[in-house]
């Protein structure tokens, strides 16, 4: 085997180190390399899901080269070893098999380019994983949160930032949009006239949601008298290139005439209430829907689920709408009307024994 020769000065002990190591993280790099830009381009994955699957198959990668390998030529009991590995480290079935979908998507690639002749995924069962249900607020929590921007936002002294935050809860709750949704919306994206905004979601995929009269005016009113300070400072920025240009135009800026990013919107939302956060401001918001008698197909829809499975758990959510629809409509969960009065039998006297 290649050994490393031993430089002067160098520990002794460094003559027998092996570069297999070194070669196998090289191929594994340009490996990974090469899906990244199959990810971004071919499947039009945003860039927050393609780094969080090139950070698992490094994580599978770095196994692999512990064990003497190369990520293509992986084989099953490899495969099975790092889910052995990961369970041996307290990670939970979830992530568990959220890190072995990862790795069938890659190999299922390998093996659509020819780069392999097997998947080692294959007959890899995933883990049982309990299922968890969405945290969600309640109505008057929600109307509160509401409310309390609505007021900041009404004072004759607003700032514009009072009126971006007051449309940004609005449309988070109105909509179920995602929190990274938000803040890649356009002033071109929205059709207030028609009450609805169109959203790219997961994988570029385009959908039309429908906004409340509420929020369609929070929303003018911040395009009339809000965005337009913040719009200002972003032009008074030096930089007139491409990346400037993309960002003037989108519709939630900060004070620095900056895209809001997520995490700012996170701590919008706290800042309004501690226990909520941009997603369960969308949880909420297909809860209550689900309770108020909404179809899931259109829930699912609005909020962009490509599988309606995933829309199915607020079900679960919704008991009380569940059970009055039982009530009313199951023949054995009406309650018995009760007997009406009839004529009251009376006895007769002469038949009565002394």
């Amino acid at each position: 085997m290649n050994r490393v020769r031993c430089l002067p000065g160098a520990h002794p002990g460094a003559a027998n180190a092996p570069i297999i190591k070194g070669v196998d993280a090289v191929r594994n790099l340009d490996l990974l390399r090469d899906y990244q830009d199959y990810l971004r381009i071919e499947k039009g994955l945003r860039p927050l899901t393609c780094e969080a699957y090139d950070s698992d198959l490094k994580t599978f990668a770095e196994f692999i080269e512990g064990r003497h390998g190369v990520l293509i030529t992986a084989a099953q009991h490899d495969v099975a070893a790092f889910l052995e590995h990961l369970r041996a480290h307290g990670i939970d079935s979830r992530s568990i098999a959220r890190k072995l979908s990862c790795l069938r998507g890659f190999y299922k690639w390998l093996l659509l380019d020819r780069r392999i002749h097997h998947d080692p995924t294959v007959n890899i069962e995933s883990p049982k994983a309990w299922k968890v249900l969405p945290k969600s607020l309640a109505e008057p929590e929600v109307a509160e949160m509401l409310d309390r921007v609505g007021r900041a936002a009404a004072h004759p002294q607003a700032r514009a930032v009072e009126l971006r935050d007051r449309a940004i809860l609005e449309m988070l709750y109105a909509g179920g949009l995602r929190v990274s949704e938000i803040t890649a919306l356009t002033t071109g994206d929205l059709a207030l006239d028609l009450g609805r905004v169109q959203v790219r979601g997961k994988g570029d995929k385009e959908r039309i949601v429908p906004l409340g009269h509420t929020a369609v005016e929070a929303l003018e009113t911040y395009l009339r008298l809000g965005r337009p300070h913040l719009a200002r400072i972003s032009s008074a920025r030096k930089s007139a290139g491409p990346a400037a240009r993309q960002d003037s135009v989108r519709l939630f800026l900060s004070l620095r005439g900056m895209p809001l990013t997520r995490q700012w919107v996170w701590h919008i939302v706290k800042a309004v209430h501690a226990a909520a956060s941009p997603h369960r401001l969308r949880h909420s918001c297909a809860t209550h829907m689900v309770e108020h008698g909404a179809d899931l197909r259109s829930v699912q829809l609005m909020l962009g689920h490509a599988d309606i499975s995933t829309t199915q758990v607020y079900t679960h959510l919704a008991l009380g709408r569940l059970k009055a629809v039982f009530r009313d409509h199951h023949p054995r969960a009406r309650r018995l009307a009760a007997p009406e009065p009839g004529p009251r039998l009376v006895p007769n006297p002469a038949k009565v024994t002394p």
